[in-house]
């Protein structure tokens, strides 16, 4: 018993330093602005096969460049159908910040950023070829927030998704 209430300890203290790390949001892409983005596109319904829009999308000329938007840990760095070109990092606080549709990555598997390193560039890849170019922008915490679920369409993931719009706008 001894053995397992020291391991529970253990991860307690790990996550609890995690929580304690100060986040410091940056907005990802490099000179936008709320004029960028639409403020009421978060949990928006309906929204193709995704049902439900997680994020936000933040429109700039392809090419513009990219930046963390927070210190963290690179766990993906890659290309899947649905976002295309992304990259999922690993920040303060157990969030997992998530940047699709980009046209370059500049950011590998492993690799430790800092918030406003430039990581790549605004694209329109994976679902969004074809329209205009932009970064989707998602927050995904590892600790739920089970006060957050609604009846809203997926409204028992909001103790997962975080809105990132309101980082964004509270910074001056």
């Amino acid at each position: 018993m001894k053995k397992r209430y020291k391991i529970l300890l253990g991860l307690f203290t790990f996550w609890l330093l995690g929580m304690l790390i100060p986040q410091n949001l940056k907005m990802p892409v490099k000179g936008a602005s709320p004029a960028d983005y639409n403020s009421e596109s978060f949990w928006y319904y309906p929204w193709g096969k995704s049902v439900t829009h997680k994020g936000v999308d933040i429109f700039a000329k392809e090419g513009t460049e990219l930046q963390g938007a927070t210190s963290g840990l690179v766990l993906y760095s890659g290309e899947i159908r649905m976002g295309g070109k992304v990259i999922l990092i690993l920040g303060p606080k157990w969030r997992l910040h998530y940047y699709a549709h980009l046209a370059d990555i500049d950011e590998k598997l492993g690799a430790f950023i800092s918030g406003g390193k430039k990581i790549g560039t605004v694209g329109s890849t994976g679902n969004a070829a074809g329209k205009a170019p932009h970064l989707h922008y998602s927050i995904f915490t590892l600790t739920p927030y089970p006060w957050r679920i609604d009846d809203a369409p997926q409204g028992w993931r909001k103790m997962f998704y975080l809105n990132p719009i309101d980082y964004l706008s509270s910074k001056p």
